[in-house]
């Protein structure tokens, strides 16, 4: 008597056609490094990412991005290095983390979501530009939501700096979480590919 088949001829010429698939197993380029140049290279800059901070460095026009080099070890426990996300920086004067200008201010919420007196007008890596609405004094430290539309919050605590000639008040961030230090990463990068998009492609 013959065992009936495990597998249509359908499914059989699906899993051939997805084998043969050129877009899977496909890395993602923004996350993974090829080190060519010999052992001794790739030994070197392991050993470096694993006891120091390693970055690349890439200059396009007026800007900089500096990616950190991760080590990271995989399912095999095999050691890989790894991209980070890169902090964003303008050239100028002085160098200084590249700022997003918000096109409509965001309120900074509670830890319930209800939106507070402090409106984010710019934001970057390193810290934000705030409007105080209501006539209230802007507090020394924060620590709220930040909700921009379309994309999970992001916790931020801030420091005051100083109030702007524009009646703005500057605030530099004090991240205490990475998780959200890299959301705020993610975030600005997402955003810098939106407003630059030729240094993406």
């Amino acid at each position: 008597m013959q065992r009936d088949a495990l597998l249509t001829q359908d499914e059989l010429d699906f899993i051939q056609k997805m084998q043969h698939n050129p877009q899977l197993n496909v890395r993602d380029a923004t996350s993974s490094l090829l080190v060519n140049g010999g052992s001794q290279i790739r030994d070197l800059l392991t050993r470096l990412a694993a006891h120091e901070q390693v970055t690349i460095q890439a200059n396009f026009e007026n800007q900089q991005m500096t990616f950190p080099l991760h080590l990271v070890e995989d399912e095999f426990h095999a050691m890989h290095l790894r991209l980070g996300v890169p902090s964003i920086y303008e050239d100028g004067p002085m160098v200084r983390p590249w700022r997003l200008v918000l096109e409509e201010p965001v309120a900074l919420e509670n830890a319930n979501g209800q939106p507070g007196t402090l409106w984010v007008h710019e934001v970057s890596f390193k810290g934000v530009l705030l409007e105080v609405r209501n006539r209230t004094k802007p507090p020394k430290h924060f620590a709220l939501w930040f909700s921009p539309s379309g994309y999970e919050r992001i916790a931020l605590r801030g420091t005051f700096e100083k109030e702007t000639e524009s009646g703005f008040f500057a605030y530099q961030l004090n991240q205490g979480d990475r998780d959200e230090t890299e959301r705020l990463r993610q975030y600005i990068l997402q955003q810098h590919r939106l407003t630059h998009p030729a240094m993406h492609l």
